[in-house]
């Protein structure tokens, strides 16, 4: 197991010290959602970082002032982490948040609220991958180990925010109704205009077209490597090393071919669809 220095647990989940704290957790079960909040909800490694980028820009209208000129982690805060209580009050509204946190964990205020949400989705086989690089530069998290070994883990939900599986089968069984909007990242990833216009239709923003495909460029993954806004270069390297690998890496979908063998290929696509019998809905991506 982990060590206690490094994780915190809650209601049966891992989350990093470095980011959450006793009272950061308090405050999220405590906090006053409001009517017009929108929440970017994903499992980690789905495309928040993404969301953080598309999102103020479609409820803002195009203005790129906040992408230039606010590191992410303050211009859409995560609902669970230690900087929302420090941001809050400059939050412009409406008020766009992130969050990883499983549906059963949402605050009360969220449920009674008329607050949207868009869930982004990514295959798990590119998440596991993902995540296993972001534990080797990520300094406040332990070693990952072998591919292999972190592959148990994460099937066990022995890591942050625990099981895959879990979270989406929490979000996809919500009686949210037109509150709620799923995408995936393979979406966003082939035709990311015509996601944005998704987007602006959901939250009736009513984006022209120049706007809507100046928010595309402007929110490639191409443009956003190289912003420190959201490219994390702005964190100090005993943190987030970019020397054992880039924050943001790749951003393509089906990276995970380069990365697995048959053997553990059949292993976690096995895992995971035992783990999907009971839900609701099929999975967008073959688990072959």
């Amino acid at each position: 197991m982990t060590s206690s220095t490094e994780y915190i647990q809650y209601h049966g989940i891992l989350l990093p010290l470095q980011a959450h704290s006793k009272e950061s957790l308090e405050y999220a079960e405590n906090f006053s959602v409001k009517d017009t909040d929108v929440f970017a909800v994903t499992y980690p490694k789905s495309g928040t970082i993404w969301m953080q980028e598309i999102l103020p820009l479609v409820l803002n209208g195009g203005d790129l002032t906040p992408i230039q000129t606010i590191p992410n982690w303050d211009r859409v805060p995560w609902l669970e982490e230690k900087r929302l209580a420090m941001v809050v009050d400059q939050l412009a509204s409406p008020r766009a948040l992130v969050t990883h946190f499983p549906y059963r964990l949402m605050p009360p205020s969220f449920h009674t609220s008329k607050a949207k949400v868009i869930y982004v989705m990514r295959n798990p086989k590119d998440v596991i991958v993902s995540s296993y690089f972001f534990h080797q530069m990520a300094e406040f998290l332990e070693d990952p180990g072998t591919f292999d070994e972190f592959m148990d883990k994460f099937l066990e939900g022995r890591v942050l925010f625990g099981k895959w599986t879990d979270h989406v089968k929490g979000w996809r069984d919500t009686e949210l109704g037109d509150r709620i909007m799923y995408i995936t990242y393979e979406e966003m990833a082939k035709d990311l205009p015509a996601a944005v216009r998704r987007f602006s239709d959901f939250l009736g923003r009513n984006l022209s077209e120049e706007v809507i495909q100046k928010i595309a460029e402007h929110c490639s993954f191409k443009t956003m490597k190289t912003n420190k806004m959201s490219n994390f270069s702005l964190v100090p390297k005993e943190y987030m090393n970019p020397d054992k690998s880039p924050f943001l890496r790749k951003g393509v979908a089906g990276d995970w071919e380069n990365h697995f063998s048959s053997e553990q290929l059949a292993r976690f696509t096995s895992a995971i669809r035992k783990e999907m019998e009971s839900a609701s809905f099929s999975l967008p991506w073959s688990m072959e």
